[in-house]
């Protein structure tokens, strides 16, 4: 018997399952327990971890590098044309000790005045006064005045800001500058330099004649005035700034200008004479290290005596202006003749020592002191003869208040109309310092300057 024939399709399955091609590009992947939340928040806590150790260690770095770099700077000077170090004492010393004479190029220089320069101010009054070598100097009759003439005349005398001028009638000025000589402006001559601008006048049509005002210099809020030092804020005394050299602390300045500082020649003594070792501090109540504005000239008065501290003025010059501010802004220069009553209270600042052989204070300290008489003062039981005619002194003869090492080149300044004054400038003081009781007749002097 034939085995019975099964079709063919009754073998196949009533429902193929298709063979499965795998896809290009797309895996399964295998099945993984899900992370807890405490192990998230571990591997978050490793990376925060990781990222401050690299913050720190940088930190530490810049930090060192800093200091480093301040102590090499210290030390010695950097000759970038032959690529070598030079002690800091062979800089600005008078010898070319790098190729080219780098060392000597960035180094302070003096000044001698030998021409008088043709516009000033006179008096508490700021009458304008114009100079030619004939004539002299004369008071600026307001006649034909307008307000062109006092843009440039206020732009001739330097920092300017918002200038105005006013009419001063003449038998209201002073004796010696009610009887002229006078001068009045030419018509057409708005842009012309002040001093060249002018005619002379036996007397003012008008009776009157300009006073200016240029700038917002000196004027701040109002300050309590403490008799015997203490802690002072900045914006109260805006153009008080700290030298620094080396990243320390040497002498106080004033800003006069958005670029220009007065302080005390003495300031650059031995291997202080080159520029880039300066720094000027400005805007700060809390004195600090890092920072401040790169000095790019230092003029020493060419008459500077250091034996007798006589002419012990200098000015340097910021590499760019400061932004003025609340905190940083010009004191005003005074007029010529400005007078100063007897017993003038007027005002000293800085961040001398508080006591002697002690250290820099941290904070800006404030002053009140009354001037002394020159007689008084050139006394031979108190300054004698080093007292020069370029010095004021003012003190207490009785102790209770004075100056220290580090307030040196700072600002006297003294308020009137509505300004501050800068009206001496601290020279080398004795060993007393702000805060403290200091002996009798130790009182201390300051340099003005024409």
């Amino acid at each position: 018997m034939w085995p019975a024939q099964v079709p063919e399709d009754s073998i196949r399955p009533l429902n193929p399952t298709l063979p499965v091609v795998p896809r290009p590009g797309r895996h399964r992947r295998p099945m993984t327990a899900p992370k807890t939340p405490k192990e998230k928040a571990s591997k978050k806590k490793k990376i925060i971890l990781t990222v401050l150790v690299v913050v720190v260690l940088l930190g530490i770095l810049v930090t060192a590098a800093y200091f480093i770099k301040q102590l090499i700077d210290s030390k010695y000077f950097f000759c970038k044309s032959s690529v070598k170090f030079i002690p800091i004492d062979k800089a600005c010393d008078g010898n070319n000790d790098c190729s080219g004479g780098e060392d000597e190029l960035s180094c302070l220089s003096s000044f001698k005045v030998n021409t008088t320069f043709p516009v000033r101010l006179m008096t508490a009054q700021q009458v304008l006064q114009v100079y030619s070598p004939g004539p002299g100097w004369r008071s600026v009759c307001s006649d034909d005045w307008a307000e062109q003439h006092t843009q440039t005349a206020c732009k001739q005398l330097g920092y300017t800001y918002k200038p105005k001028s006013t009419s001063v009638r003449v038998d209201t000025l002073l004796l010696p500058l009610k009887t002229g000589p006078f001068t009045a402006i030419r018509p057409g001559t708005t842009k012309t330099p002040i001093h060249q601008a002018t005619i002379d006048r036996s007397v003012c049509k008008s009776g009157s004649v300009i006073s200016l005002s240029c700038s917002d210099c000196g004027q701040v809020g109002f300050q309590e005035r403490v008799v015997g030092g203490s802690d002072a804020f900045i914006e109260d005394w805006p153009w008080q700034v700290s030298l620094q050299q080396g990243g320390q602390h040497s002498c106080g300045g004033s800003l006069v200008s958005p670029r220009w500082v007065i302080t005390a020649a003495h300031c650059f003594t031995g291997s202080k004479k080159e520029l880039s070792r300066w720094r000027v501090v400005s805007g700060r109540t809390y004195i600090g290290t890092l920072g401040g504005s790169y000095v790019d000239r230092i003029i020493l008065n060419a008459n500077y005596d250091p034996a007798r501290n006589d002419y012990d003025i200098a000015m340097m010059r910021l590499s760019s202006p400061i932004s003025v501010g609340v905190s940083r802004k010009p004191v005003c220069l005074p007029p010529k003749a400005f007078g100063l009553p007897s017993q003038a209270s007027m005002s000293v600042t800085g961040w001398g020592y508080l006591e002697e052989k002690g250290k820099v204070s941290p904070t800006l300290q404030k002053a009140s002191i009354p001037l002394i008489g020159r007689l008084k003062c050139a006394s031979p039981t108190v300054y004698g003869s080093s007292i020069t005619q370029r010095m004021i002194c003012a003190g207490f003869l009785d102790g209770g208040v004075d100056a220290c090492q580090g307030d040196s080149g700072g600002p006297l300044v003294y308020f009137a109309s509505a300004q501050w004054h800068l009206v001496g400038v601290l020279r080398k003081p004795p060993e007393v310092c702000l805060g403290q009781p200091v002996k009798l007749k130790d009182i201390f002097c300051f340099n003005v300057d024409d």
